[in-house]
């Protein structure tokens, strides 16, 4: 573990490890199925991460308890796979940013994480 300068705390080392970034979404009301055909498996947000190389999938997450309430888990195969995807791609992902945020009342971004379990070759 290396420590963290923003924090003080250490962090595991990231090299070779998958990269998962998480988001949470309340869905306006009367635009859920718009919401599910952008944010699904074969949604305009998947079609976009499918250009980029390293991208491994999506998972859209509908809770249990909440009505309206998503999470989208956005897998990559490295933090860098991701950092080139967002620069490389900066202008189609703010389009497509800004063509879903009638979709949602409300929309943040729970973090970054590294999956702890090393995926099969």
């Amino acid at each position: 573990m290396t420590p963290d300068s923003s924090t003080g705390l250490s962090k595991p080392e990231a090299s070779g490890k998958r990269y998962a970034y998480v988001w949470e979404f309340i869905v306006a009301p009367h635009q859920e199925r718009e919401f599910l055909e952008a944010y699904g498996p074969s949604g305009a947000w998947s079609s976009l991460f499918r250009r980029a190389p390293g991208y491994v999938e999506t998972l859209l997450l509908r809770d249990q308890a909440v009505p309206g309430r998503f999470l989208t888990i956005d897998r990559w195969r490295s933090a860098e796979a991701h950092d080139a995807f967002r620069a490389s791609f900066h202008a189609e992902y703010e389009a497509l940013d800004r063509a879903c945020e009638a979709l949602t009342q409300h929309e943040a971004s729970l973090g970054a994480y590294w999956e702890l379990v090393e995926p099969a070759a």
